[in-house]
């Protein structure tokens, strides 16, 4: 080990070690102690400041080692796959010859991809808004929507604990087995809601809501996807509401504030971080809407890119499916940055 001298009293040297600055000279010594216990290391590498540094920080990086590990072989390796393959010609046999960037020219001009990258990117920006505001209001109602009562600053309305059952139901149901149902709903011939107009003597409502204009069967898809998520926000930002201090809303109260500016000033921005990872979730599952679209509407009523996908798989054209979805995955992180970036505010401690 090597050791600083320093000057002694009577000009001579001293060979001990100031404290805090040992250094350790066999490399690889230390590299052997990171794998070893630390009563079985050494004292003279224990006293090393980078091994004081590393001990810190074992026990966190052995413990995330394993996860780590399954997450780069089951989640990175398929991507990375799927952009080497975005590259090829592969068609489902055992060759897969490199073609450079044919497949994303050939994407650049085919119209079909466009048209159902358009109905993607109309449910992408659509359906959060809607979803997330009908969850917000929803929860604000449970929440903090009832009279009140002596002792409390808000309260929900009565049944509130009912009411998130409700809402979350569709949440356990199969997304398939809600494509089903919502396609009998809007069924032309015996579907409830043409049934339902034209009991209550509105039979020039009546459409075909699915098989017929674009516009409204791509309106009916939204609705479906905002019905069939919003229960889960509604339990997401009812949680996110209930852990806001009630002296947060007593001083908002003794401030004059009413329903509006205490939801606007108070609960708002104490729920914003919730909200903003509420509307990437969001986002993402709006992009899919694989199942409810390849199930309940028509092929030639509307068509979105992931079911766009899916039939070039079918067709045997695997490298320019894996090209559209490499496109997808671009979408997805472009996204979340803009939601992330956007939605960036000062956090606010309580």
């Amino acid at each position: 080990m090597k050791t600083e001298t320093q000057p002694a009293t009577g000009g001579q040297t001293s060979g001990k070690q100031p404290s805090g600055r040992t250094r350790t000279s066999g490399g690889p010594a230390f590299a052997l102690a990171i794998l070893l216990p630390p009563r079985f290391t050494p004292e003279r590498v224990r006293n090393d400041r980078r091994y004081r540094t590393l001990d810190k920080y074992r026990f966190i990086v052995g413990f995330l080692a394993l996860p780590l590990l399954f997450y780069a072989v089951f989640v990175i390796s398929p991507f990375l796959q799927a952009i080497y393959y975005s590259f090829t010609d592969w068609a489902g046999g055992a060759t897969a010859n490199f073609v450079g960037g044919d497949n994303y020219v050939k994407m650049w001009n085919d119209e079909k991809f466009w048209d159902s990258l358009q109905s993607s990117l109309l449910l992408l920006v659509v359906v959060p808004l809607i979803t997330l505001v009908l969850g917000i209001f929803f929860a604000y109602m449970i929440t903090a929507g009832g009279r009140h009562r002596r002792g409390r600053a808000i309260s929900g309305v009565a049944g509130s604990s009912i009411y998130k059952i409700v809402y979350f139901f569709p949440q356990v149901l199969s997304i398939a087995l809600i494509a089903v149902v919502w396609q009998q709903v809007y069924s032309s011939r015996s579907g409830l809601l043409n049934g339902l107009l034209g009991s209550v003597g509105l039979e020039g409502l009546e459409q075909r809501w699915l098989g017929g204009d674009y516009k409204l069967a791509l309106f009916s898809t939204m609705a479906v996807i905002a019905w069939s998520f919003v229960g889960f926000y509604v339990v997401l930002f009812s949680a996110a509401m209930g852990a806001i201090p009630k002296d947060v809303y007593e001083a908002a109260l003794l401030d004059g504030a009413g329903r509006a500016a205490t939801f606007f000033r108070v609960t708002l921005p104490l729920i914003w971080d919730t909200v903003r990872t509420g509307w990437v979730y969001m986002g993402i599952q709006a992009l899919d809407a694989f199942a409810v679209v390849l199930i309940m509407v028509p092929p030639h009523a509307l068509k979105v890119t992931p079911v766009y996908l899916y039939e070039r798989f079918r067709e045997g054209q695997f490298g320019y499916a894996t090209a559209i979805g490499v496109v997808l995955l671009v979408l997805s992180m472009i996204f979340t940055l803009i939601v992330m970036r956007i939605g960036r505010r000062d956090q606010i401690e309580y």
